[in-house]
């Protein structure tokens, strides 16, 4: 089984979703010692955002006439793309960064949905082509929104997620989410137990079978 593990926060050692992915990706090991990992880190090589000169290449299709930037944007491109759809299991770090996900996150999503790859358009709308796989994302927030009064308002970072996966196929996502870690040394060491007790319910029935 091939696993992308993507980390996007830019805090390196103090990011809390890099160390539930780090997190993730060793209890998976753990449960499939042959599982071959792929690391991307974002913060690290982010792609560019998409500017007028890029759109033309990466969203728009144009194949012929290209410089030099936009032959290696494309060929960025189809190497981000070939990674997500040969990957059957891919953990996402992304942190709420103002109710969001970070740049460089959205930066990648920008690149990998693509139109005849990732998904198509029908007469009866789009459809997803990658579906199939698996998605679990480590959300880590600072504050508590999930099961809030405010959730539906201020939540752009996981349900962002789901709309983007849902709309390229990807239909089985499952959120392991440490929040509140910026609300006092208590509360983040809880949010830490809670998230490991829920990555460690996820890999049972691979441990007992």
């Amino acid at each position: 089984m091939k696993l992308l593990h993507i980390d996007s926060s830019p805090l390196n050692g103090a990011s809390v979703s890099r160390k539930l992915t780090a997190a993730i990706v060793d209890a998976w090991r753990k449960a499939d010692p042959t599982i071959d990992v792929v690391h991307c880190d974002l913060a690290a090589a982010a792609p560019d955002h998409l500017t007028g000169d890029l759109l033309e290449v990466v969203k728009l299709g144009k194949r012929d006439g290209l410089t030099e930037r936009q032959k290696q944007e494309l060929e960025l491109t189809d190497a981000l793309v070939d990674e997500f759809l040969a990957a059957d299991t891919v953990v996402i770090g992304a942190p709420m960064y103002n109710f969001s996900v970070p740049t460089q996150l959205k930066a990648w999503i920008d690149r990998i949905a693509q139109a005849g790859r990732t998904f198509r358009y029908t007469e009866k709308g789009p459809v997803g082509l990658a579906g199939g796989k698996k998605v679990v994302i480590a959300s880590s927030r600072g504050g508590r929104y999930a099961g809030t009064a405010v959730e539906n308002a201020l939540d752009h970072q996981e349900a962002y997620l789901r709309a983007v996966l849902g709309f390229l196929g990807v239909t089985d996502v499952t959120i392991v989410r440490a929040e509140g870690t910026a609300m006092g040394p208590e509360a983040q060491a809880k949010a830490f137990e809670t998230a490991q007790e829920h990555i460690e319910s996820l890999f049972v029935p691979a441990a007992a079978a």
